[in-house]
């Protein structure tokens, strides 16, 4: 019995490519019309494309070398400068961009706050001139933050952590101080010498220096409006002297209470 003989396939294409073809000229005709109803910025185009020069190393035309001749296209024997090569199109040596001036904006940002610290310094020291005060709290300041440091036994009688009555004028002021600049955190910390409590309602100088730390706070929020969320309180006992704590002398200064407001531009 006869077979049936295979049929030849059709000439040319298959037909699936001409309807791929059409398909294509028609997506090709959509985005013409759409590139021609946009308009391009000349300017933005030079710089995307001076960015894509020195990102890529882009040549331009009959150039035979990359970062003005640091590194040439015959750099086999030049790969001992492609460290330098690298720095000088702008990147690190794990190939990532670096920021440029970087240094010199960081050294801006610390010079700014540094600056509004001062200023904030400044206005504290003529409020507590004003009342007199200005010898019973020093001042201090960084880019970080400005600093009141008070006596502890101005505030409190040994091993006690109750504010003395006759501090509380000067606790009041401070309150007003720190209502009127106190916008960001404020840090209250109590600090003790290195003399070892005993028969005192505090078995160490940790327990004390907390509590006399608590006792300030606890003071503000009784008297002022500050926000209780801005304020950290703690007691850091005896382990950061300011002062000898083998003499007399230096053993009052190391007994303080330090409140630290940090400035708008804090990084805290």
């Amino acid at each position: 019995m006869a077979k049936r003989k295979q049929d030849d396939p059709p000439k040319g294409s298959p037909a699936w490519m001409n309807t791929f073809s059409d398909l294509m000229n028609l997506l090709l005709c959509f985005f013409v019309m759409l590139f021609s109803m946009s308009t391009m910025d000349a300017q933005k185009f030079e710089l995307l494309a001076a960015s894509f020069s020195q990102t890529f190393s882009v040549f331009t035309a009959g150039a035979s070398a990359i970062g003005d001749g640091v590194l040439i296209s015959n750099g086999v024997s030049q790969l001992n400068e492609l460290d330098e090569y690298i720095n000088s199109t702008g990147r690190d040596a794990e190939g990532s961009m670096m920021p440029e001036k970087l240094e010199t904006a960081t050294e801006v940002i610390e010079e700014a706050k540094l600056k509004e610290s001062e200023e904030m310094a400044e206005r504290i020291e003529e409020v507590l001139e004003e009342k007199n005060l200005e010898k019973e709290v020093d001042i201090e300041f960084t880019a970080q933050y400005v600093q009141l440091t008070l006596n502890g036994a101005l505030l409190f009688d040994s091993g006690k952590v109750d504010i003395k009555e006759d501090a509380l004028p000067l606790m009041g002021q401070l309150g007003i101080i720190l209502q009127r600049f106190g916008q960001g955190i404020i840090e209250i910390e109590g600090h003790t010498d290195n003399v070892p409590m005993s028969g005192a309602k505090y078995s160490n100088n940790d327990e004390l220096s907390s509590g006399r730390a608590l006792a300030v706070f606890y003071y503000l929020m009784e008297n002022t409006t500050l926000d209780a969320g801005r304020i950290k309180h703690a007691g850091r006992g005896e382990y950061i002297p300011i002062a000898d704590n083998s003499t007399e002398e230096g053993r009052a200064k190391n007994r303080r209470v330090e409140i630290k407001i940090y400035n708008s531009l804090s990084s805290y």
